[in-house]
């Protein structure tokens, strides 16, 4: 586990002792709770920390999320990226959606464990979801073209120092099809830009304005 937190520590200096803390403990009883609900794959969970944690945090690399924004973590599963973006803003409200309910209630319990006050879940088809947000977060789920249904009139406008509201998406392989199907502005990043494990090497994030 150290060699876990020394990695985050060495991608992201602004991480405090306390926040590296929390991912540890996080790391900890999302594999525990995995042995009882597939919230990650079993194949690689000796590589949680680079496949799901640095995954996750890449979003840190585009965004600084302000105090008191909304986000919205759809698809959450194990709680991925939300709360390592809640541990990174403990300022920034979260709300964590997922469609299987007991996936929810995991999710609960490692926030609550974690003491996480900025993090809030519920069992919901984020297309039912009536709140508005500053932005949305997830790793690939499905079809952009498809996601931007779900989110139409869940984003607010708004303007942050680095982006403009809208989605913040993790994505790997080619998705320029799905871009231009829905013509929105964009902007893209490649993960090799920050992480040099090959497991980044076809990993992006991308920002769209959804609003």
């Amino acid at each position: 586990m150290q060699e876990g937190k020394a990695l985050v520590a060495k991608h992201f200096p602004e991480f405090n002792a306390q926040q590296l803390d929390l991912l540890e403990v996080y790391v900890k009883v999302l594999l525990e709770t995995n042995k009882a609900i597939n919230l990650i794959s079993r194949k690689n969970e000796d590589e949680v920390w680079v496949n799901h944690i640095l995954h996750s945090l890449s979003i840190v690399k585009v965004m600084k999320f302000l105090p008191g924004q909304q986000v919205l973590d759809f698809g959450t599963g194990g709680g991925l990226p939300g709360i390592p973006l809640a541990i990174a803003f403990p300022n920034t409200h979260f709300l964590l959606v997922d469609s299987i309910g007991k996936k929810v209630n995991a999710v609960k319990n490692m926030a609550e464990h974690l003491g996480l006050g900025n993090v809030k879940t519920k069992h919901i088809r984020v297309e039912e979801i009536e709140m508005k947000f500053d932005f949305a977060v997830s790793r690939a789920v499905t079809a952009l073209p498809t996601i931007a249904g779900w989110l139409k009139g869940k984003l607010k406008k708004g303007h942050s120092a680095k982006l403009s509201n809208g989605l913040i998406y993790i994505k790997g392989g080619d998705f320029n099809e799905e871009l231009k199907q829905i013509n929105r502005a964009h902007k893209m990043w490649h993960m090799t830009e920050w992480f040099e494990d090959e497991f980044f090497e076809t990993k992006k994030v991308v920002w769209i304005d959804l609003t």
